[in-house]
């Protein structure tokens, strides 16, 4: 099943990507790596997913917000390909910080909303290596940011 396909049967609709907030671009590429800025979790209406891990956000929130995150960065890779998602080889790695209070240690399982759906989406290639960190606060109260680096072909 391509990545198209697989897209399809989760029901998935890719979004361009947002337009970056401040002094950065949404993607950069160096050889055949791209790398992906964070990006923060929206609900799907577009407003911020907000909220503290460990204070008004339980585990399972959270994993739904990195899996939301997740088809956002689909959706910047795709741009970043030209359009043509199975010019991605492979996802390299992915970090994520979680939004969380002190004593919060589910980070990682928050993350796997994200690494879970990467894997549906793009099989082998899919599984990455990772950082999942819990931090005191991230831009405009969201609850995760996920960034990514993919290995991807030449364009034909």
């Amino acid at each position: 099943m391509s990545v198209y396909e697989k897209l399809k049967a989760l029901d998935i609709t890719l979004a361009a990507p947002a337009t970056p907030a401040a002094a950065y671009v949404m993607y950069a590429q160096t050889g055949n790596l791209v790398f992906l800025s964070g990006h923060i979790a929206k609900r799907a209406d577009g407003s911020v997913w907000t909220g503290q891990l460990g204070k008004n956000v339980d585990t399972a929130e959270g994993k739904q917000a990195a899996r939301a995150i997740a088809i956002d960065l689909i959706g910047t890779l795709q741009a970043a390909v030209g359009g043509d998602l199975t010019r991605v080889k492979r996802i390299v790695k992915v970090m994520s910080l979680v939004n969380s209070t002190g004593d919060f240690t589910e980070q990682h399982l928050v993350t796997n909303g994200a690494s879970e759906l990467l894997g549906e989406v793009f099989g082998d290639a899919g599984k990455h290596a990772r950082s999942a960190f819990g931090v005191a606060q991230i831009p405009l109260g969201a609850c995760v940011e996920i960034e990514l680096i993919a290995e991807v072909s030449d364009a034909a």
